[in-house]
Order: structure tokens, then C-alpha cells, then sequence
């Protein structure tokens, strides 16, 4: 019995264990087979992948929609499949492209580059002075004593021949004694004699008049009535009653006020504006409210060597005498050139010196790009190259797009629309100098200190004390470029032609910047600034070169490439 049973339960383990065999290798080749199939399945479209990029910074994307813009820190919002897909595309720094959104939140504006007359209103101020072609000083002609004066006062008016002083003169009573000497001896003189007697009363001031009644009375005097040579008013009396004087000592001065001369400075810049004939609108304290309206009629072509200036003349009537002798008045020029090509003063930007324009391009594109400009006008700019007409400039909103350009050029590795000096650091695209020899640190020390007197000046917001400092700059950086040869490889080389002194305070403070960053760089490089005779100060947010340096001869922070709007804009650099 045990016998039989015992090959029954065997047969019945081996039956189960084929069974546990078979599942384990079935569930081996489910697993198997299920992980193949993951490995094998193809990958989600990537076309359908959400992609989402920064508003103001398009180049900044992400696969997340929480994440942040690196430059800004803005939300990222969801970018269209052909965006995402050009992400891998290169990126023109210099062309900023913008969806109709983004234009509207940056609040870009654009104008149409036009062809027309150039606008310019020329303020100026000036003195109301006299007309030098009828003013004149009257000088003793014999040497005597002031027995009265007439006319005792300035300011009186007086009429052609009236007395102003009597002279007693003994040279005169000797002359008419030698006159009349001649009368009575008709046979012992000439007449050519007596017609020189008669010359030499004449030259020592006696009229016509005086010596005919000389002639009739026979009788010689020592008195001499200075009289008044033209109709007008007395500028300066220089004698009183009882002086005495000598021949040629000045009595008298008197100008002619019935028309009067408004004389006005024009700076360089300025010349090239304006033209006899242009009408010039005169306004004086004196006379609030009118307008006196006069053409110039003189353009003086010497210029003053220190301040650059040329004096210009208009004539003004003044019949009524309320035009006051050497009062200050200020005066309008409205200019109007023959038609040129222009574009918005407010589509210019500066880079290192360099005008640019952003120029507004299909589908919501702006690229920048170079010009060359002329003469500038209240509102536009002459274009000269770069722009033409038709073209659609960006008035408002291109700072921004601007920066979104530099932050695009510090992506792609720099260069392009900011090269030089509106990219360089403290040395950035120098090249290393050799040491300066004392002849050149002394030309670098004087330029250095000029370069302190102008940056004072712009300081103050004062453009006419900076004019004058530009002939001495000019001077001191050729002195120095001439002294150490390596420096004109850089900046400064090109410094003389660029550095201008107008035609206003922005422009003067966009051609100083780069000279002085480079100057103050130099300083340093030397070590200049460490005898406490010079300051070296910096600030991180200038107009041209992002960060600019200026110098100063005292430890004030004075921020010349701003003045009163930002004037402690920086700090030292040591």
C-alpha cells in the first residue's frame, strides 16, 4: 500500500513544479517584453512641447512655465512652436524683433525719415552798444586851463557846434597875436604866410566864424570854446573847471543814439548758421513785452583766440531814445536751411561717439544701424548717410530696445553695434604701453589738470565756461600724444577731432566722456592720482560708455556726463 502510493505524490510535486516553472517564465517574458516596448516607444512630438521665453528678452527660454527671465527676472510666457524651434538659430544682436505685445508694452514709437527745411533757434545775449561810426572824443588841441564847462553832466544831449567848455589857452592868444601881426603888415608878409597863420588857428580849434571875426576886430584872445563836432549824446566828461590840461588830453566823448547796435558772441558751431540778412528778434528789460525785429549787418571774421567767438552786429532805430547805452538784451534767431534730409532728434543715439538710429523693419523688427549726421536743428537732424528718405525711425522706446540689443551682444560674445570705447572697461581693448619717461608723466599730469578744469565746468552746467577750457585741452593733448607716441594708438589719438564744444551740453558731455575715461585711465595706470592733487571718480551708468571716468582736482563727487540731474552719480576709484 505504501508502495503504491508514494509514486502517486510524486508524480504530483513534479506536476506543480512544471506549472511554477511555466508562470515564472511567462511573467519573465511579459516583463520583458513590456519593458522593451517602453524602451522602443517613440518620444512625444517635439513639436508639441511647450517652450516659453522672456518678453523683453526673447533669447532667454525655458521648458518650464514657472520659470524667470535670468536678465530681468519677468515671468516667462509661451512661446509659439516656430519660435521654440528657432531657438538653435543664430542671433543678429543688432536686430531686435518684437511681437505686436511686446512693442506695446515697451511703448515703441517710429517716425518717417522726411526730406525738408532744417528748423534752428539760436538764443543769444548780448550788449546794446552805441554806433562806433558816430562816436567821438574830443581831445584839447593846446594845452590851457578849464576856465567853465558848459556841459557838466553825462547824458546830455547836445546839437553839432554847441559849447561844451571854454579853454583859456595862452599858445592860442600867442597864435591869433601872430595872425593878426600878419594882417597889419600887409607888405612885410606873403600870403601864403598868412593863409599858414590862418591854418594853425584853424588846427588849434577856432572855427571858420571865430576867425573871421578875428579878421574884422583885430583883437587876439586867449580863450578857446571847445564845441560839440556832431549832434548827440555825452558818453564821458574827463575834465572839471580850473583843470588844467595838456594837448591831446581827452575832454569829451559823445555818441550818436538815434541808432543804436545790438552786438551779440557767436561760437564756432554757431557760423555755420548764420548770414548778413538774417533777421534777429531783440528783446531788452527795459521794454518788456516788445520785440524789436532788425537784420544782422556784420559778421566780424576774426575770432577771439581764447573764447572762439565772433561778434555779430545788428542796427537798431532808436528815434525815441529808449534803447539804453551798453544794457543787456537777449535776442532769437530763426533759422530755416533749404530742404535736406531729415529724421528725429529723438531717434539719435550715441554709442562711443557714433550716432545710431533703430530702423523699424517688417514684422515688428528694429535693426540698428550707423549714421552720418550734419547739422543739427531743434526738432531734426540733417541725415548725410545712413538713413533715407522713407525710412521709419524709432522716436520713443529705442533706449530699451537698445538695451536689449547690448544684452544680446554680451550673449553672442560682444562686438558689432558696441564696439570701442562704448564696450570698454576700465582697459578694456587697450593695448599694454610701455612706461611713461618723466616728460611724458609731466605733458600726462598738465593734460590731466585741463581735463579736471573742463570736467568742472560741465559739472556746473556751465557750457560757456567749458568753451574756452577746449583750445588749452586741444593744446595739452597734443603735447602729451607728442611726448608719449604708444598713446595715440587708442582713443586719444582720434581726440582733437572729436573733442567739440557744442552745440550744446549734451553733445559737448558725449564728446568729453570717452577722452576723459581715457585720460583718467592713464592717470591711473600712472599712479598720478595717488599725491592727492588729483581724484579719479567713475560713474557705472554714463551715456556713451556705460561707465565713464572723470578727474577732479579736489575730493567732490561732481558727475560731469550729468551735472545738476545726477550730480553725485559715482564714486572714487582708488
Amino acid at each position: 500500500m505504501d508502495r503504491s502510493i508514494q509514486p502517486v505524490g510524486v508524480l504530483i510535486m513534479k506536476i506543480l513544479s512544471l506549472l511554477t516553472l511555466v508562470l515564472v517564465i511567462a511573467g519573465g517574458g511579459y516583463l520583458l517584453g513590456r519593458r522593451t516596448s517602453t524602451v522602443s516607444a517613440p518620444p512625444p512630438d517635439a513639436a508639441n512641447t511647450a517652450v516659453y521665453q522672456c518678453p523683453m528678452h526673447p533669447w532667454i527660454k525655458a521648458d518650464r512655465s514657472d520659470a524667470k527671465c535670468t536678465v530681468c527676472g519677468m515671468a516667462l510666457v509661451a512661446a509659439s512652436a516656430s519660435q521654440g524651434a528657432g531657438a538653435n538659430e543664430p542671433v543678429d544682436p543688432n536686430l531686435v524683433t518684437l511681437s505686436p505685445a511686446q512693442a506695446t508694452v515697451v511703448g515703441v514709437r517710429t517716425a518717417s525719415v522726411v526730406r525738408g527745411p532744417l528748423q534752428r533757434t539760436l538764443r543769444v545775449t548780448g550788449t546794446i552798444d552805441d554806433d562806433e561810426t558816430r562816436h567821438r572824443i574830443l581831445a584839447a588841441r593846446v594845452p590851457g586851463r578849464i576856465e567853465s564847462l558848459q556841459i557838466n553832466a553825462v547824458g546830455v544831449e547836445v546839437e553839432a557846434g554847441a559849447p561844451l567848455a571854454t579853454l583859456y589857452s595862452p599858445s592860442m592868444l600867442t597864435a591869433q597875436r601872430t595872425y593878426v601881426e600878419r594882417l597889419r603888415s600887409v607888405g612885410s608878409f606873403t600870403a601864403s604866410e598868412r593863409a599858414l597863420a590862418r591854418e594853425r588857428l584853424l588846427e588849434l580849434g577856432l572855427t571858420d566864424e571865430e576867425v573871421h571875426l578875428l579878421e574884422r576886430t583885430l583883437q587876439a584872445t586867449a580863450i578857446v570854446n571847445v564845441r560839440a563836432p556832431m549832434s548827440g549824446t555825452v558818453v564821458a566828461r574827463s575834465v572839471y573847471e580850473g583843470q588844467y590840461v595838456e594837448a591831446n588830453d581827452p575832454l569829451f566823448e559823445i555818441g550818436d543814439f538815434s541808432q543804436m547796435w545790438f552786438v551779440f558772441d557767436a561760437y564756432e558751431p554757431d557760423l555755420a548758421w548764420i548770414r548778413p540778412g538774417q533777421t534777429v528778434e531783440v528783446s531788452v528789460p527795459s521794454r518788456p513785452g516788445e520785440v524789436l525785429t532788425a537784420p544782422i549787418t556784420f559778421i566780424d571774421p576774426n575770432l577771439d583766440p581764447m573764447a572762439r567767438t565772433a561778434r555779430v552786429r545788428v542796427v537798431l532805430e532808436n528815434s525815441d531814445r529808449r534803447l539804453l547805452h551798453r544794457q543787456t538784451a537777449q535776442a532769437v534767431v530763426r533759422i530755416e536751411t533749404p530742404e535736406v534730409i531729415l529724421l528725429p532728434r529723438s531717434a539719435v543715439l550715441q554709442h562711443g561717439g557714433s550716432p545710431k538710429v533703430f530702423v523699424a523693419l517688417e514684422g515688428q523688427r528694429y535693426a540698428a544701424r550707423s549714421i552720418r549726421l550734419g547739422r543739427v536743428g531743434d526738432r531734426d537732424v540733417e541725415v548725410l548717410a545712413g538713413a533715407v528718405e522713407g525710412d521709419r525711425v524709432v522716436t520713443e522706446g529705442a533706449l530699451l530696445l537698445d538695451g536689449q540689443a547690448q544684452l544680446a551682444h554680451a550673449a553672442v560674445g560682444g562686438g558689432g553695434m558696441h564696439e570701442g570705447p562704448a564696450s570698454a572697461g576700465p582697459s578694456a581693448g587697450s593695448v599694454a604701453l610701455p612706461a611713461h619717461d618723466p616728460a611724458a608723466r609731466d605733458a600726462l599730469m598738465q593734460l590731466a589738470m585741463s581735463a579736471a578744469d573742463a570736467g568742472a565746468a560741465l559739472a556746473a552746467d556751465d557750457l560757456g565756461a567749458y568753451r574756452p577750457q577746449i583750445p588749452a585741452l586741444r593744446e595739452r593733448l597734443e603735447v602729451y600724444l607728442a611726448a608719449f607716441a604708444p598713446a595715440a594708438r587708442g582713443i586719444l589719438g582720434k581726440a582733437p577731432q572729436q573733442l567739440v564744444d557744442g552745440p550744446d551740453l549734451d553733445a559737448a558731455r558725449r564728446a568729453f566722456e570717452p577722452i576723459s575715461t581715457a585720460i583718467a585711465d592713464a592717470v591711473r595706470g600712472e599712479g598720478l592720482h595717488e599725491g592727492g592733487t588729483l581724484w579719479i571718480y567713475q560713474c557705472p551708468m554714463t551715456p556713451v560708455l556705460g561707465t565713464g571716468r572723470w578727474l577732479a582736482r579736489k575730493p567732490e563727487l561732481k558727475n560731469p556726463f550729468f551735472g545738476s540731474a545726477m550730480l553725485e552719480c559715482g564714486e572714487e576709484v582708488k
